[in-house]
């Protein structure tokens, strides 16, 4: 099926859009803008490139993506975003390419990315995550699948937001968040480990008990963060989640909120 595009788009020859597509009014489509199929632009939707986008996503109206860095030191080089598959844009959401020649902003697939939520430069956004109206992130942040960035959170540059994870509304990290815990507060802590997103996902029940118990070595004990880690190790089934949390805590370049 051919993409169906409303005569007051404006599509740039050098653009692509893909199979099944729906282009509504007054969209802007700019040149190097490669749109696959099955996408739905509502109408006033401006995309702008190099950027490459997969299959299925729906943008809303005066949505903004692709626009080059706000980053000071960008001086025009060629910087790229690549988006994945099925994800949502709500209005007025704001996704930038990288800052330096090369680089790239990169988001997953199957994103619902609510009304004013931003992603900066050079961020990694992973798969199934969920912006909350006005979260936003600054550049170089990591946000793991299946996170949840909670309304008017705003996260500091070079922060790690790590799988299942969720912030409160209105938090300010300033620091990693480690898989599987909540973080809440200006400026934030973690506050307990996200029970509701280990059920809602099927998580074992030894994998719950697992998690809280590093939960409470590591914010709850006496212990440092190594005596808590070395705790883990010893104590709790090495599962993948733990492995997971182990390493995070471990590669922190920011070190993790506590």
């Amino acid at each position: 099926m051919n993409a169906r595009i409303h005569p007051t788009a404006i599509i740039d020859p050098s653009a692509q859009v893909g199979e099944g597509c729906e282009v509504g009014p007054y969209c802007v489509i700019g040149p190097k803008v490669e749109l696959g199929p099955e996408c739905h632009l509502l109408h006033h939707v401006s995309l702008s490139g190099p950027s490459k986008i997969g299959r299925g996503n729906r943008f809303y109206p005066f949505t903004s993506i692709g626009q080059q860095t706000q980053d000071l030191k960008y001086t025009a080089e060629p910087t790229y975003l690549e988006i994945g598959d099925g994800n949502t844009f709500r209005e007025f959401v704001t996704v930038h390419r990288g800052t330096l020649p090369e680089t790239v902003t990169r988001i997953g697939n199957g994103g619902n990315f609510l009304a004013y939520s931003h992603i900066a430069h050079d961020c990694i956004i992973g798969n199934n995550v969920i912006f909350s109206n006005n979260g936003t992130v600054a550049g170089h942040v990591e946000v793991g699948d299946y996170a949840v960035i909670g309304g008017l959170t705003a996260i500091h540059q070079f922060c790690r937001i790590g799988a299942y994870a969720l912030t409160g509304g209105c938090s300010k990290i300033v620091q990693d968040v480690p898989p599987f815990m909540i973080a809440d507060g200006n400026p934030a802590k973690v506050r307990s480990y996200n029970k509701v997103a280990l059920e809602r996902h099927g998580f074992s029940e030894q994998t719950h008990r697992a998690i809280k118990e590093a939960y409470r070595l590591i914010y709850r004990s006496a212990l440092n963060l190594q005596q808590a880690v070395e705790q883990i190790r010893s104590d709790l089934p090495e599962t993948p989640e733990i492995t997971q949390l182990i390493a995070f805590v471990t590669n922190s370049p920011r070190g993790i909120i506590k």
